[in-house]
């Protein structure tokens, strides 16, 4: 079963289509990855899933019904996070929560001091969230979010003005909700590895328009190990590997570095070419293909194939 649907959705702004034609496929109970440039139209697919904008045109079906004006019960089976937090900064922590409690209809108040504790904030809880510093607001935006204990979380970059620790901790606690609790969780970041380390699906947007939908595993499959070569004449290595080892699976990364995709040819022989070639060498290293690689070659018009 699908959480969440979209056929056709699009969001027109000024004659101009900032979202064009997405059909998302996210299944009921894994994390899946929105990924895109600035400006490529994470958050408007986002702010429509949630009712904060409307679509110029298409469908969006939440748990197997249509999306409407009306679907006050679809809307409080989510938990949201769009773009930056916003409390009232005089209230403390615990007093935002409780506000966000009653507001949903949400008669549990033990939720409050719990999603403090998922988030590690219940020493805080009766700070004033002026402050706060911006990570202790994005945890606190998790805590809002995941108070009511939402089967469906979108969550539009909440890895913002973390810490290596912070990012660690809500890896962990995004992994927990969905294995544990079997909460769906859409997620957009610019921080492609920690992506990588979590997501069952991505999705990867440009100029409005899905461009690709896969599974991790099929990512995986098409990130292929590489020799990537640290050299100031990248020009000069990649004619050499082409014209004396027939190597064609390469690529020029930048002005100092190129990946050999093609293992025929073991790494001493491209080595050995290369110096008998008088080609200057920095650094050579094996390296294992990543979401990065993948997500690069995509935008740049390649299949995602190394």
């Amino acid at each position: 079963m699908y959480a969440v649907r979209t056929k056709q959705l699009t969001r027109t702004y000024r004659g101009k289509e900032v979202v064009s034609g997405v059909n998302l496929n996210i299944k009921k109970g894994e994390i899946y990855g929105l990924l895109g440039p600035n400006g490529a139209g994470k958050t408007t697919v986002m702010k429509m899933l949630t009712h904060l904008v409307k679509p110029t045109s298409g469908e969006i079906e939440v748990f197997g019904e249509r999306l409407t004006d009306l679907s006050y019960r679809q809307m409080g089976r989510m938990g949201t996070i769009i773009e930056y937090p916003i409390f009232y900064e005089r209230l403390t922590a615990f007093e935002n929560l409780d506000l966000h409690r009653e507001y949903m209809g949400y008669y549990n108040k033990r939720s409050i001091p719990e999603s403090l504790e998922l988030v590690k904030l219940e020493g805080s809880k009766n700070k004033p969230v002026k402050e706060f510093s911006l990570g202790m607001k994005q945890r606190l935006g998790i805590a809002r979010a995941i108070l009511t204990k939402p089967e469906l979380l979108i969550l539009d970059e909440p890895m913002n003005g973390l810490d290596p620790l912070g990012i660690k901790d809500f890896r962990d606690l995004f992994k927990m909700l969905c294995k544990e609790y079997g909460t769906t969780i859409l997620i957009s970041s610019h921080i492609l590895g920690e992506i990588e380390l979590i997501a069952d699906t991505i999705a990867v947007m440009n100029n409005g328009a899905l461009i690709q939908e896969v599974s991790m595993e099929y990512v995986a499959g098409q990130t292929a190990d590489y020799i990537e070569i640290q050299t100031d004449e990248v020009n000069q290595a990649a004619y050499v590997l082409d014209n004396d080892l027939n190597l064609s699976n390469i690529r020029v990364v930048d002005d100092g570095r190129l990946r050999i995709y093609d293992r025929s040819v073991p790494q001493s022989e491209v080595m050995k070419s290369l110096v008998m070639h008088g080609v200057p060498i920095e650094s050579a290293h094996k390296k294992r293909g990543s979401l990065e690689d993948y997500f690069l070659d995509i935008l740049s018009g390649g299949s995602g194939d190394a």
